[in-house]
């Protein structure tokens, strides 16, 4: 039973995996707005029905790869060693290269960029990330709450979480426009790494002091 369980789930991943990369490739070539869900299910030999068992809407199928970064990054601070602050813990999980960001392959350096102007060219997909960072904010809140023993109502560590998730949606946005504006790896990972450091560093040292007007000459 347990083989045959086995070998059911395993052609499920195939099946969700061959309409990711279907999809992908339709998106890359004409733009998301513009490919049905009905022309996926027919490239992919499935039923559309099939296509939403796996992915409830078609922003999903696009963003079917971010599913892993969520507890990923959760993973990241819970597992931090002793004595490691969150912000450090989150600090080392957001300038580790990874994915198409750390691409060197030419190939792959100009697939990031095609997907790149896929989701700068739709207006659904940027809505959607906006409810990822969203997800992602709530959920690092809950465990930093449930981590320092937050009483309910505490606003700390929403307020740690939207730092932290706020940085990370600021580095994206920065990639973005560079790669937009034509940058490409291996100055494109130094650049956004650069800033990444140096907005941790400005986490670090706290707001106190930041954006302080000179007095009068």
């Amino acid at each position: 039973m347990s083989a045959e369980l086995g070998l059911r789930e395993r052609k499920k991943q195939r099946t969700r995996q061959l309409i990711a990369d279907t999809a992908r490739r339709l998106f890359a070539q004409r733009g998301f707005e513009a490919v049905p869900v009905a022309e996926i299910a027919k490239e992919a030999e499935v039923s559309e029905a099939t296509v939403f068992n796996y992915f409830p809407t078609k922003e999903d199928i696009f963003y079917s790869r971010l599913e892993a970064f969520e507890q990923q990054l959760i993973e990241s601070i819970r597992d931090r060693a002793p004595g490691e602050s969150v912000l450090d813990a989150f600090g080392r999980f957001v300038t580790t290269p990874r994915g198409l960001l750390a691409a060197r392959d030419p190939e792959q350096v100009e697939h990031l960029a095609t997907i790149t102007r896929v989701i700068a060219d739709s207006p659904a997909l940027l809505a959607r990330e906006q409810q990822i960072y969203a997800k992602y904010t709530g959920s690092l809140a809950r465990f930093l709450a449930t981590e320092t023993g937050a009483s309910a109502g505490d606003i700390e560590p929403w307020v740690v979480a939207r730092a932290l998730i706020g940085l990370h949606q600021s580095a994206v946005d920065y990639s973005r426009r560079e790669i937009l504006a034509g940058t490409r790896n291996p100055t494109l990972a130094r650049r956004v790494r650069r800033q990444i450091q140096q907005a941790l560093e400005l986490l670090s040292r706290g707001l106190a002091n930041y954006g302080v007007r000179p007095g009068a000459p």
